[in-house]
């Protein structure tokens, strides 16, 4: 139990006893100390007031000499008004620091066959251009929540939905048929989901001359883009694909293929997998006919262009589309099919989508649909909503090609990497290129992943390359250095360590320290309340600092009571041990030098 748990259950009695009050644990509200006064933990008094028909202080007076009475873990307390500083008896924080040190799961909850399964998607491309820097946000928040969620004690399920086919899939194709002269991965030495981008962005600069020449010809820009021939051959692509069109399918499933290659190395590098990955070709079909039964049961109604929709006026929202004119399928009809598969596939608990905020309304309309059609997970699903990643310079549009592509970001923070330590880092004498080269790795991706997590997922953000990778402040690479750090110190301990610790005194720096540790299980559980990977980058933050004060403060390795030098060593491998289980929790590697 933590000391929170403990002391909430001596409380919930002193409470019993003293006033004859049952108290719920939501009644006891147990905080830290703040710093201007002395103690580890407070406890607000002014709930109990009204049972107890005495003054807030005289209520914190009668707890606080309870718990001395009969407890070991308080060792003394005071009273400011209605708050109650409680002091934890030294010994306690020790033996909390061992049972840290020898915990190697310490603040994972481990799962069971009976524990809920949690299915997470994330990532969703479209395989008509390669990864870019909102596909990397939407990546790491979803493993990383995958990662919080497992450390809940939640059974998870990784899953992708790849958005295969439609109108976008056939501009790139289109525009490669018409102006690729048959080029390939292989001939133009290029990624296949970069070659397939360049011809989304070719599509889009011819599709515009074509405009412009029919509103030169006196055509109001609307009717000019519905006419322009190009998009008029990719709509007519989509029809033939939907009807099985031999060569339009080979040439797709060509195109793809190139894609997914692209796509593998991106998410290799990225650090990030999938358990399952579903794709909108195989399931979109089973969505029109979950429409179609919708249709037969009067719950949607079609217009008279042949058109498919759902009026969700009276759910205080609008009118849906679900089918299109030519009887084309929209995301909404694939979603609503991807969903019916996976519960097919999976008995989930709970389904959660991570995907931008500027598909609330999508979801909602999924949420009602996917209940009016009778699949009772509708009402339950999650759509982690998570804001927008600007550039210093702006925005980013695919179509316009002046988007940050995903693996030149990653690249070059690499590069960066490498430039710092050289410049910043002290040099490692006996580190081999290769040796090096990974540290750089390790900390380009620590500095992009923690630069991105940090923010609260709800907030758009800017990303800034060069304040990311900074290796002071609340970064990724501060917090590495940290941990290498750590790992030195624990090497050179090695002959140096004496287990007794008996009757030793520490410090209050030192008892902050292990109190910042031992919250790690209820921040872990923070976490996954508020689907939140914010909440431990931040965390982790905050416990780096205070062992830097520590390790400024006090001398680890030249302490010269045997017994004193052993807890501090402890304490620093502790740190470590919590450090590097945060990290993973954000997807991120801490290395052992640097």
């Amino acid at each position: 139990m933590t000391i929170t748990e403990t002391l909430t259950a001596h409380i919930q009695q002193a409470l019993k006893e003293l006033y004859q009050l049952e108290a719920t644990e939501s009644q006891i509200q147990l905080q830290k100390t703040k710093k201007e006064f002395e103690g580890n933990i407070t406890l607000v008094t002014f709930p109990f007031v009204k049972a107890a028909r005495k003054a807030p202080e005289m209520v914190g007076q009668e707890i606080g000499n309870y718990l001395c009475e009969h407890t070991t873990e308080v060792a003394s307390f005071n009273v400011v008004k209605g708050f109650l500083n409680i002091n934890i008896d030294k010994g306690f924080w020790i033996d909390t620091l061992a049972d840290i040190d020898e915990n190697d799961s310490f603040g994972l909850t481990p799962s069971t066959e009976q524990s809920p399964l949690v299915m997470i998607e994330y990532s969703s491309p479209n395989t008509n251009k390669p990864l870019h820097l909102g596909h990397i946000r939407n990546n790491l928040l979803g493993y990383s929540l995958a990662q919080i969620m497992k450390a809940n004690g939640n059974r998870v399920v990784k899953t992708n939905i790849v958005n295969d086919r439609g109108i976008h899939i056939c501009k790139s194709m289109l525009a490669w048929k018409l102006f690729g002269n048959g080029e390939t991965p292989e001939s133009t030495g290029k990624k296949g989901d970069h070659l397939v981008g360049d011809y989304y962005v070719r599509f889009d600069i011819e599709y515009k001359k074509q405009i412009k020449e029919l509103t030169d010809k006196g055509l109001d820009e609307e009717t000019a883009k519905k006419e322009a021939p190009l998009i008029k051959q990719a709509q007519e692509m989509l029809v033939m694909w939907e009807e099985g069109d031999k060569e339009v399918r080979e040439l797709w499933n060509m195109m793809n293929s190139w894609v997914y290659a692209g796509f593998d190395e991106s998410y290799k590098a990225l650090g990030v997998d999938f358990d399952k990955i579903y794709y909108e070709s195989n399931t979109y079909l089973i969505g029109k006919k979950e429409v179609e039964r919708g249709l037969q049961q009067g719950l949607f109604y079609k217009k008279d262009d042949g058109s498919v929709w759902v009026d969700l006026t009276s759910k205080g929202l609008d009118h849906k589309l679900l089918i299109r004119q030519d009887g084309t399928s929209v995301y909404m009809t694939q979603d609503i099919g991807t969903a019916k598969m996976r519960y097919e596939d999976y008995p989930i608990d709970k389904m959660i989508y991570v995907v931008g905020n500027e598909q609330e309304y999508h979801f909602k309309v999924l949420s009602l649909v996917l209940d009016m059609l009778g699949f009772k997970f509708g009402k339950d699903l999650v759509h982690f909503s998570y804001g927008m990643v600007e550039l210093p310079n702006g925005k980013m549009k695919s179509r316009e090609g002046t988007v940050v592509d995903a693996d030149d970001l990653i690249a070059s923070m690499i590069e960066e990497a490498k430039t710092i330590s050289e410049d910043k880092v002290n040099k490692l004498t006996d580190i081999t290129p290769d040796e090096a080269n990974e540290i750089a790795r390790i900390v380009a991706l620590g500095a992009l992943k923690y630069f991105i997590l940090k923010v609260d997922p709800r907030k758009n953000m800017l990303f800034n390359p060069e304040e990311s990778i900074d290796f002071n402040g609340n970064t990724g690479p501060f917090i590495q250095y940290t941990y290498a750090r750590i790992q030195s110190v624990l090497r050179k301990a090695q002959q140096l360590e004496n287990k007794s610790t008996i009757g030793i005194g520490i410090s209050e720096k030192e008892t902050e320290l292990i109190q910042h540790l031992a919250d790690f299980p209820a921040i872990v559980k923070q976490a996954g309340q508020e689907y939140s990977p914010a909440v431990i980058a931040n965390y982790t933050y905050d416990l780096v600092k205070e062992f830097n004060q520590f390790y400024h403060d006090f001398s680890i390795l030249g302490e010269q009571d045997e017994a004193v030098r052993s807890f501090r060593i402890t304490l620093t491998r502790a740190t470590g041990k919590v450090i590097k289980t945060a990290m993973s929790l954000l997807g991120i590697e801490v290395p052992q030098r640097m």
